[in-house]
């Protein structure tokens, strides 16, 4: 086994003990000469079973941290992962330099994560989930419930490739991770992805970008003139997608990276009519 692998093995390890024992990892270290009771080591052989079969760790354990926040996730949603930080920050830039109470519309929001970021951080900010799939809208209500932010965070129904309905109203910005995996991509993927993470929330039709079509154009109408439309997209697709907020009359603000230092997201602004 190779040092990494290894270090992998030995954090999965940990996980696991944390997650069944009910301790975090500095109370186990204390504990270590105490005997772990029965039912812990009755189920970490199962557990170890389904990570060997691949399976990825957040579904085993039923939660994954993003930003800071703990989030429930099953296999309805993707899992939050790292890369999009590099939307949810630029997302936080600008939605913590307007006043009032803006309104945010976090669309394909799977298990709400950026909408709920977005909350957390900016406390004036008034936070719309909305996705296409019920399964995952029950997964963002939890998430909503379990980082107490009822009062500012709602979830509701829309799909991203049809014109928004009026009840969404208004917003100051819209952020979306929306899938962007393609046809030939989505025959590529690691079984970690693709047997277990849902293809609806992968897929983006053959070129990767139908929903940035679509989003771009179609939900123009839900955001106000001066608006903000912040996307997280793929490897390589960074000029496509910023070549088609600029044919629907958007202007490209900023470009980012994440944290292996690859293009990841874009917050462009929408021109007043």
């Amino acid at each position: 086994m190779q040092a990494n692998d290894a270090n992998e093995a030995g954090f999965i390890a940990r996980q696991l003990l944390c997650h069944m024992s009910g301790k975090p990892w500095e109370q186990l270290l204390a504990d270590g000469s105490l005997y772990a009771p029965q039912e812990v080591c009755d189920q970490l052989p199962f557990l170890a079973v389904r990570v060997l079969k691949g399976e990825p760790l957040a579904y085993i354990l039923g939660e994954w941290e993003f930003y800071g926040l703990k989030l429930f996730v099953d296999r309805n949603v993707l899992i939050p992962r790292d890369d999009t930080c590099a939307v949810t920050d630029l997302a936080i830039a600008a939605a913590a330099q307007m006043e009032g109470k803006p309104r945010i519309l976090d669309l394909c929001t799977g298990s709400g994560c950026i909408g709920l970021a977005i909350a957390d951080r900016v406390k004036n900010a008034r936070v719309t989930l909305a996705d296409v799939s019920r399964e995952a809208l029950a997964v963002a209500k939890k998430n909503i419930t379990r980082n107490h932010l009822g009062a500012r965070v709602s979830a509701v129904q829309a799909d991203a490739l049809q014109q928004p309905g009026a009840f969404l109203g208004e917003f100051d910005l819209i952020v979306s991770n929306p899938p962007y995996i393609t046809a030939r991509e989505m025959e590529e993927l690691d079984d970690s992805v693709s047997k277990y993470e849902p293809h609806l929330a992968l897929f983006g039709g053959d070129d990767g970008l139908k929903f940035y079509r679509a989003i771009a154009e179609n939900y123009k109408n839900a955001l106000r003139p001066g608006g903000y439309l912040c996307f997280e997209f793929g490897m390589g697709q960074a000029d496509a997608v910023c070549d088609i907020l600029e044919k629907n009359q958007y202007t490209i603000l900023e470009r980012s990276r994440d944290y292996n230092d690859r293009e990841r997201a874009v917050i462009a602004q929408r021109k007043d009519d």
